[in-house]
């Protein structure tokens, strides 16, 4: 009888035991589209281009530890999976050398990459106030190290106030606070409505201020 029992409780885990085996041995097969799948970098990776016009999030190159800093010097690379290239042959290759200026992607002309503005830091004041920002290399750039990097800048930033408007609105309207009203400055405009100006004399200082762009918009932005 233990052994009728024994067989009977074995048909059931024979069967769960040969449907786990016929699950894990599909479990590669839904698998297989997520290793074919092509890596973001391809779409700025043209076809059967020049290996050394590749941008360089089509390739992995080797330091060149013997280069001297601001000089001209050659790197080894190679493409990465999925990218597709040429040699002035038109032969395909993988492996190849491209020339490039020795320096860090940071040590870089600021023309040759791109960071974000910071909208919460006075661009007037003094000393003047600096932001942390994230800084990318452009896309033909070739250089050293990390691509993205941070890096300290000027408060720079604009809401999109006119310098000319606030002159024209303190010299015309400025005695009803109109140029403060404009600025953002509500509690200065309100002081200038009620006081007439501070009877013309508060009118002549805000010229005199916006004029030389000592006061500017109550945001802490640049004016265009």
């Amino acid at each position: 009888a233990g052994s009728l029992m024994t067989t009977k409780h074995s048909q059931p885990q024979s069967t769960f035991a040969k449907s786990l085996t016929s699950t894990s041995t599909n479990t590669p097969y839904f698998k297989v589209p997520e290793s074919t799948e092509i890596p973001p970098y391809v779409t700025k990776c043209p076809s059967n281009g020049l290996c050394s016009r590749l941008p360089p999030d089509c390739m992995t190159c080797n330091t060149n530890y013997s280069c001297i800093y601001g000089k001209p010097s050659t790197f080894d690379c190679k493409v990465k999976p999925h990218v597709h290239c040429v040699d002035e042959n038109n032969h395909e290759q993988e492996n190849f050398t491209i020339n490039m200026t020795c320096q860090f992607c940071w040590q870089l002309p600021t023309a040759d990459y791109v960071c974000t503005n910071s909208t919460s830091c006075m661009t007037i004041s003094c000393p003047r106030q600096r932001y942390n920002a994230t800084c990318t290399v452009r896309d033909h750039i070739h250089c050293l190290g990390n691509r993205v990097f941070p890096k300290m800048h000027y408060c720079n930033w604009t809401g999109g106030y006119k310098w000319s408007t606030a002159l024209a609105l303190s010299i015309t309207l400025g005695g009803f606070g109109a140029d403060r009203f404009y600025l953002g400055q509500w509690r200065e405009g309100l002081g200038k409505l009620f006081s007439f100006g501070g009877l013309g004399i508060w009118t002549l200082i805000d010229v005199l201020l916006i004029g030389v762009g000592y006061v500017g918009p109550a945001d802490g932005s640049l004016y265009i």
